[in-house]
């Protein structure tokens, strides 16, 4: 509910961060709220419905306007790890 409340009234969020935010907050949900939460971009991008660029640039912004910490993995059998940070 947090992010919402600070999303509604950042005008950088667009409904590319909102959709992947959610998808992200859908893996934290199934890892019973843990962090971090492993992530596979090919599986959040189909959930979040948004492209690999898009991925990558709301990835990057997510973490910038401190939504989440993002720690990418370049291993291809690896996911990459991502912290929902705590919002006030």
């Amino acid at each position: 509910m947090s992010f919402f409340i600070r999303a509604s009234s950042d005008h950088r969020v667009g409904p590319h961060h909102v959709a992947l935010y959610m998808a992200l907050f859908q893996e934290w949900c199934i890892h019973n709220g843990k962090s971090p939460v492993p992530v596979i971009q090919a599986h959040l991008r189909q959930i979040a419905k948004i492209g690999r660029t898009t991925y990558h640039k709301c990835m990057k912004e997510l973490e910038t306007f401190g939504y989440i910490k993002y720690v990418r993995s370049y291993s291809p059998v690896w996911g990459s790890l991502v912290y929902l940070e705590e919002l006030d």
